[in-house]
């Protein structure tokens, strides 16, 4: 890297973190429900897919409708790729070695991944690539919650793109920007039965944001570590393949999951490729808890206790019991928040108040999402954070 991009990048870290320091905190809102005005980009669209239909083919619907926005996000990856690695080498070893990943992918995620290429036209290792994003770069804050009358909501805002191109012009982030118009709702049905239903993005086959109506639902976030994705990845291209991908294990609980003990138990022995946390409710009284994932095992496990005056539990992306980083407290105001709402007023209205609040929402946000366990009812909606607005 030369020095003018040296300076470049010193330069906007220092603008960040300055925007980061002053004037990105704000009181709690109040009565953004329903969704309006300058934080509200527009409504999710839905879609089904049918569990029973090729795995080839089942995103083809999906992928010909955001063909354009997939193509154009893929571009600014490459873009950003080019700019670590002007020579271009850095695409062409995608292009070239991630697509002999695809075989060692479990079935149906790796028949799924060719089919949504076959669709897009955009080369498989870019598909995969798109795809290994998710296991290091998602940056989020999740909460369950239950009310005075035992019903649990569970919400989140889901913030990516972290690092991923500063536009100066605008105040945001480039990829955060291109993936928000590739963000889907989907009803997963077999034998057109719903199974569960998630929020995803276009061209991704894993699952971030899901509900399996009346039993669970489900967020992951990802767990700084410096045990990380990278790690697990690298040892998955080398050979070394007795992990599991995040996505693909949140979508197979999903799937098949009878029940939030059993949802939990999978979540928390199945080896991962990256460490995690899983945020889970149930359908009882009691039932919801963040499950803190090393690659091997479940460190912890911190359930709502209601004994204890725990009616909620809440995480962004560092271990509950120890103090968030600085510069990245979305912790404090969260929980200050649902802490002035209390649990005679939790609802998924007010839970959308919380994450309508700076910095909880922040230029990362690309989506906020409300799940209600016992109606099956998910809904989303494509956030923006005017400024003054804290970058992540």
């Amino acid at each position: 890297m030369n020095s003018s991009c040296l300076f470049y990048a010193f330069w906007t870290l220092a603008v960040l973190l300055t925007r980061c320091l002053h004037g990105q905190t704000e009181e709690c809102k109040t009565g953004m429900y329903p969704p309006k005005g300058s934080t509200f980009k527009g409504n999710v669209p839905w879609y089904a897919i049918s569990l029973d239909e090729d795995p080839v083919h089942r995103w083809d619907t999906v992928v010909k409708d955001r063909k354009y926005e997939l193509v154009a996000m893929i571009q600014v990856i490459k873009e950003l790729a080019n700019s670590l690695v002007p020579s271009g080498k850095l695409v062409t070893l995608v292009d070239t070695v991630l697509p002999l990943m695809l075989d060692t992918l479990p079935y149906p995620f790796n028949k799924e991944i060719l089919g949504i290429s076959l669709a897009s036209g955009v080369p498989v290792g870019e598909i995969i690539l798109f795809n290994i994003f998710y296991e290091v770069f998602s940056v989020c804050t999740s909460v369950v919650a239950e009310d005075a009358n035992g019903n649990l909501y569970h919400g989140r805002n889901l913030d990516f793109g972290l690092l991923m191109g500063w536009n100066h012009k605008n105040h945001s982030w480039t990829l955060t920007e291109k993936l928000k118009p590739l963000t889907v709702n989907i009803d997963f049905k077999r034998n057109n039965i719903t199974v569960f239903k998630s929020t995803n993005f276009a061209g991704y086959v894993g699952i971030l944001t899901g509900i399996r109506p009346n039993l669970f639902t489900l967020t992951m976030n990802e767990r700084f570590n410096i045990d990380g994705g990278y790690v697990g990845i690298l040892e998955w291209i080398i050979g070394k393949r007795d992990g599991m991908w995040m996505g693909f294990l949140t979508r197979t609980v999903l799937e098949n999951a009878t029940s939030y003990e059993d949802a939990k138990n999978q979540l928390s022995l199945t080896k991962l490729l990256a460490p995690a946390y899983f945020i889970l409710g149930g359908n009882q009284t009691g039932q919801g808890c963040v499950i803190t994932r090393t690659r091997i095992n479940a460190l912890d496990v911190w359930e709502i206790e209601l004994k204890l005056g725990r009616w909620y539990v809440l995480e962004t992306n560092y271990d509950h019991w120890e103090k968030p980083f600085f510069l990245d407290d979305r912790r404090t105001p969260a929980m200050k928040c649902m802490n002035k709402t209390t649990q005679a007023n939790i609802s998924p209205k007010t839970i959308y108040d919380v994450l309508s609040t700076r910095p909880v929402l922040n230029k990362l946000t690309t989506y906020t999402t409300l799940m209600e366990v016992s109606t099956g009812n998910l809904e989303s909606y494509l956030r923006d954070c005017p400024d003054p607005c804290s970058p992540w």
